[in-house]
Order: structure tokens, then C-alpha cells, then sequence
């Protein structure tokens, strides 16, 4: 890998909504040019745009210019000065292999962002590896899905959970991440060539939707395959044996020889989770956070932050990404669903478990968020096994508040902000199974702490968002799996698990990651280390 492309920023030009980015273009080279920077042959497009809401008569589009093209030396303090940061854009591309020989081919378990886009690199640069999950290809998911949804009958292999893709493919294809890594815009570009849309390179919240990301995980896999390599559902990672040949993954579908394994299992393989505890692995719990989803009516969001402009079609549904922090704990909002639904995300039977889904249009009458509470290893007996064992509780306490049929409780805002469970539904309908709950009040399945948490968290929110705490919202429940309870250690150098040979734990499921970009990017920087390690298999 190297950095090889120099881009200028030309960072915080205000435009009107209504503005052509042409006009950003245009600021961009006068700003250079003042600077005495030669422009000639240089190219520009957005680098990032974001929403200045603060002033609901005046809304405005906050953007960034990336500048190309540009050459001779340049000072970059004197630009910093200026609002304008020189870039240099990691070239993910690998040409120093490691010399070791591959005893078989990679395997890669899982196929979310982690397990596809490490599947992705290996297969370009002839490792070939094999590709396995757990659950189904993207339609039998998808009816798989539908069957859940409309009758109850959970397939605990094929769910929102498990399948082609990962839990992401079913939520909001949400592509922002907190973490500052220059192979994040690599990411974004290999999404965008396998059919994401163009505007995720530039905004500041970018999204795909459900819709669309579905065609683009089938499209990797196939690349995938079309490069040599092998993808198979419905197999299941159970365990590992020792040979004198080498290392084989057992599965529900028999044996396969590996040279490496990727361990990109997802944050709700509990099964392998508990299997990697009982053998050995050095794995240590960490925070997560437990909560409901909130539903209010699209509309209502959009006006309280757009005010006029609510409506606006440049820009969009609003968002929001709300904190509320005490002495002992924080309460944050998280997966913010612009004109989505709160879909049924559980995997285990008996358990009731919610998540947030939109599709790319975003044009469903409400807006759902995770509203949650931080967890910590305190809280729940500080081991792996007890952080399992927390959030399956949880599930199982939601599950028979909503009437032990998958059935999810709700409770009205109204109703939770003052301390009853009485009022049905009305003005904001609960997106859940369409209409599939019960009323039920959270603390039939949720901790007190973190109900009362997550109630002063709302009151603050309503300062902050007028409406929020509107007495018709929905509260839905129970939000358990935002991220892994837990994590499988690694080294620092080499990303192999602590104490085993070529075993590479990688992604949100093994404690590395929180979301599709950040999964994507270990995933990737995993593949780097294994080619770094050894030999490609076929060069060709």
C-alpha cells in the first residue's frame, strides 16, 4: 500500500440550498488561485456536504472541494491557514506478497462488510479463498425475511441477522463511521463501482439503503467467484481440528482445509462465540449498549429541525444523532432510520430482538432511532459468557412481554414519561411486523437503570429536537445487538488471535469494528495481513 494521490481540500464553503455545486467549484479555484497555486489541469468534485441547520429560516449546504491535478510544491501550513488541507488518498493496491506457502486456500467466515471485502482483496490478488455463511443467498433471505415478518416462523440460520451480507444488508446500508482511516473513501469507491449511488462519496451521512445493497452484496460475491473463489450458504462454522496436513474448519456441511481463517462471524454468532470461549481463546467482554427503538411520524422530525425548508427535496428526510451523558452513564441515539421501519431482528428462538431499516427512497411515514444505554462489564458480571448472557436475557424478558409470539411491546412516550402502559397507538403506528405488538411498560424487560436513563435522555432530547418527547411517539423494544458484548484479542502487528497460528479475527462481531465502513476497513487492512504473511496461490 502506499499513498499516492495528492488532493487539496478547500474545506467550508456556505451555499444555499438551491445552489449549484458549480458554484463550490468555482470558490475553490479563486481561493487557490489567491494563494498563487497554479489551477491549470486542475479538476474538482465534492469531497464532503453537510447540513448547517442551526438557523431554520436559513439552511444551508456546508460543502468541501477535493482539487486534483495540482502540481510543485505547495505550503501546506500557509493552506491550513487558509481552510485548505492537503490530502494524500491511500492506493489500496499490493504487490509485496509474503513468501510463506498456503497450505490451502483462505477461509473466510461470514459474509458481512469484513468477511465480502476481505474476501473481495484476496480474490484479486489470487488467493482464492472460500467464502462460507451461516445463513441463505439474498432471495431465500429475503422470503426467509417475509416469513418471519408476516407469520412468525423464525429461521434462527436465515434472518435479519444471519445471511448474505450480514446483519447491514437489513437496516439502512448507513455507511458513516467515527473512525478517521484513509482507506475509508477506498471503501466507499468499491461500493459505488459494484452499483452504490455517487453521492455517497461526498455526504456527510451517507447511506445506500436496503434496497440497493442487496444487488451490490450479490455483485461482490459473484465477483468473488468469477475470481476463484468459492461462496456457500447455509454452512455453518462449528468448530476447528488439527491434522497432520494441516488445520479443517468443521462444518454442518462436512470439512474444509484452510490456510488461514477469517473469523468474520457477525456480532450475533453466539454459537461460535461460546465455542471459541470453551476453547481457549483469549476473549475479553466490553461496553455495549441495550435500549428500544423510537418511532415519531417523518413529517414531525423534518419540521422540528428544517423548519419552512421541511419538505425540501434537496434536502431530504432529517436526521438526527442525539447524547445525553450523566455521572454514571451515557444514553445515545444510533441507526437513525429517516422514513424507515422497526424490523424483527432476532436469531435465537424466544427472543424478541428489534432493529432499524430504511430503503434508499427513505419515503415510509416514520422515522425510527435506536435509543440506548451504555452497558458496562459491571453491570452484567464482567466474563464473556455473562455478556451473552445479559443481552439474551433481555430478548427473552421482550419476548414474553410481547405475548411470547414474536409479538414486540411497545409503550407510547407519553405513557413512559409517566410511569404507565395504558394507551393504544394513535397518530404514530408502530412499523414493527406491521402491527404485530403488545403494550407492554420496558421494565417488564429492561433494567430499571436503564429505563430511567433512557427517560431523562428524552426529556433532554425534546430540548434539543422540538417534539421529541411527543406523547404519541412509540416506544418499541428490545434494541440488544448494537454491537459485540465482547473481544477476541489479536496482535497489534500481524491481527492474528492471540495464542493460535494463523487465525484472524476481524470485524464488528470480533470487537473491531461498529458499522458497514468500519467492518469494511478491517476486513480489508486483515486481507493486507495475510498477504503480507504469505504467497498467493495463483498468480495468474
Amino acid at each position: 500500500m502506499c499513498f499516492s494521490t495528492r488532493i487539496f481540500v478547500v474545506n467550508n464553503i456556505n451555499l444555499p440550498i438551491n445552489a449549484s455545486f458549480e458554484e463550490a467549484f468555482s470558490i475553490s479555484e479563486i481561493k487557490l488561485k489567491k494563494l498563487k497555486i497554479n489551477t491549470n489541469g486542475a479538476s474538482y468534485k465534492l469531497y464532503r456536504k453537510s447540513i448547517d441547520a442551526r438557523r431554520k429560516d436559513d439552511i444551508r449546504f456546508v460543502v468541501s472541494v477535493a482539487v486534483s491535478g495540482i502540481l510543485g510544491k505547495v505550503n501546506e501550513q500557509k493552506l491550513k491557514r487558509e481552510g485548505i488541507t492537503v490530502l494524500y488518498r491511500e492506493d489500496v493496491s499490493f504487490s509485496d506478497y509474503g513468501t510463506e506457502e498456503l497450505s490451502a486456500p483462505p477461509l473466510v467466515v461470514g459474509t458481512g462488510p469484513a468477511g465480502l471485502f476481505s474476501a473481495l482483496l484476496l480474490a484479486e490478488n489470487g488467493y482464492t479463498p472460500i467464502v462460507i455463511e451461516r445463513g441463505a443467498n439474498l432471495q431465500e433471505r429475503k422470503n426467509a425475511v417475509d416469513k418471519f415478518k408476516k407469520y412468525g416462523i423464525l429461521d434462527t440460520e436465515t434472518n435479519i441477522q444471519f445471511g448474505a451480507g450480514g446483519a447491514g444488508t437489513f437496516s439502512d446500508g448507513k455507511l458513516i463511521t467515527r473512525i478517521n482511516d484513509p482507506i475509508s473513501h477506498y471503501i466507499l469507491e468499491r461500493l459505488v463501482e459494484f452499483g452504490a449511488p455517487n453521492e455517497i462519496l461526498y455526504e456527510a451521512r451517507p447511506h445506500i439503503g436496503t434496497d440497493i445493497l442487496s444487488d451490490i452484496v450479490d455483485r461482490i460475491l459473484s465477483k468473488i467467484e468469477e475470481l476463484g473463489g468459492k461462496v456457500y450458504f447455509h454452512t455453518r462454522y462449528i468448530s476447528t481440528r488439527h491434522t497432520p496436513s494441516g488445520n479443517v474448519a468443521v462444518t454442518n456441511h462436512g470439512e474444509i482445509e484452510y490456510g488461514a481463517l477469517i473469523l468474520a462471524i457477525g456480532h450475533s454468532a453466539r454459537d461460535t462465540y461460546e465455542y471459541l470461549i470453551n476453547s481457549g481463546y483469549a476473549i475479553e467482554p466490553k461496553p455495549f449498549s441495550v435500549g428500544m427503538r423510537i418511532e415519531h411520524l417523518a413529517e414531525k422530525i423534518d419540521y422540528a429541525m428544517y423548519g419552512k425548508f421541511a419538505g425540501n427535496e434537496s434536502l431530504g428526510h432529517a436526521e438526527y444523532n442525539l447524547s445525553h451523558n450523566t455521572k454514571e452513564r451515557g444514553v445515545y441515539t444510533f441507526c437513525m432510520c429517516p422514513g424507515g421501519e422497526v424490523v424483527p431482528a432476532s436469531s435465537e428462538n424466544l427472543g424478541v430482538v428489534v432493529n432499524g431499516m430504511s430503503n434508499s427512497k427513505r419515503d415510509g411515514l416514520n422515522s425510527n432511532s435506536a435509543v440506548v444505554c451504555s452497558i458496562f462489564k459491571e453491570d452484567y458480571g464482567n466474563t464473556p459468557i455473562d455478556a451473552i448472557n445479559f443481552q439474551r436475557n433481555i430478548e427473552k424478558a421482550a419476548f414474553t412481554a410481547g405475548g411470547s409470539d414474536y409479538s414486540a411491546p411497545i409503550i407510547t412516550v407519553g405513557d413512559f414519561l409517566n410511569d404507565k402502559c395504558e394507551t393504544e397507538p394513535y397518530k404514530v403506528f408502530p412499523t414493527y411486523r406491521e402491527n404485530k405488538v403488545k403494550l407492554a411498560h420496558p421494565d417488564k424487560y429492561l433494567p430499571n437503570f436503564v429505563c430511567n436513563a433512557i427517560k431523562n435522555a428524552i426529556f433532554d432530547f425534546e430540548n434539543k429536537i422540538e417534539g421529541y418527547s411527543d406523547a404519541s411517539a412509540i416506544l418499541t423494544g428490545a434494541e440488544t445487538r448494537t454491537s459485540a458484548p465482547l473481544r477476541i484479542l489479536r496482535c497489534a502487528e500481524t491481527r492474528v488471535a492471540v495464542g493460535k497460528d494463523n487465525v484472524y479475527p476481524c470485524g464488528e462481531g470480533a470487537g473491531y469494528a461498529g458499522g458497514i465502513t468500519s467492518a469494511g476497513i478491517d476486513g480489508i487492512k486483515t486481507a493486507i495481513a495475510i498477504m503480507k504473511r504469505y504467497k498467493p496461490i495463483n498468480n495468474g
